[in-house]
């Protein structure tokens, strides 16, 4: 997979994209319904992950996770423990939760599953997908997620995993629940790619 690295700026110690999600889409006409209807170009990561999320497409999870593990894991310090983003929607198998299996079967390090979840009583006012502005977002992840204490002892550098990065709020909104976490030292971050 040819991939395009980016570094990914934020209050985490370290974080990178595989690639930009869409590299070009363009309106071809309507359909039977009146709904646009488009021609899009993505990245090798991009397909992947599109494959992935929206088609089911279960093979796409090795190759993501391989790309991760050669192209973004060497980029970190040391990377103690994979840390899956907890899914804004809800699937019979989350994709999130499939690469980070594979990342931890390729790389030998472990998944925590439990570390970083939504907090109980969540209840969000909107979904972030239809939300413009990071502002917006940031005020729907208010309380969202919390750092649950998951982890016997030790002080940990930590891997948030996610499948694509927008505007930043949801992994802020993470790694601002880890700082509070005396179990984990540094926050890192890897997604598969960037829209």
């Amino acid at each position: 997979m040819e991939v395009n690295i980016r570094q990914l700026d934020g209050p985490w110690d370290a974080g990178y994209a595989l690639d930009k999600h869409t590299l070009s889409s363009v309106c071809v006409g309507h359909n039977e319904y009146g709904h646009p209807v488009f021609e899009t170009t993505r990245s090798e990561a991009g397909e992947a992950l599109f494959n992935l999320k929206y088609r089911s497409d279960w093979s796409q999870v090795d190759p993501l996770a391989q790309q991760l593990v050669s192209s973004v894991l060497p980029l970190f310090d040391k990377v103690h423990l994979l840390l899956p983003m907890p899914a804004s929607t809800t699937r019979l198998r989350q994709p999130v939760d499939e690469l980070c299996a594979a990342l931890s079967k390729h790389s030998g390090i472990p998944v925590f599953d439990n570390v970083l979840v939504v907090n109980e009583g969540y209840q969000p006012t909107a979904k972030l997908k239809d939300l413009r502005s990071k502002e917006e977002k940031q005020e729907v992840l208010k309380g969202k997620l919390a750092a649950n204490d998951g982890i016997e002892k030790g002080c940990w550098n930590a891997l948030i995993v996610d499948d694509l990065y927008h505007s930043g709020a949801t992994m802020e909104a993470a790694t601002k629940a880890l700082r509070g976490y005396s179990k984990i030292n540094r926050v890192y971050v890897a997604v598969c790619t960037w829209r």
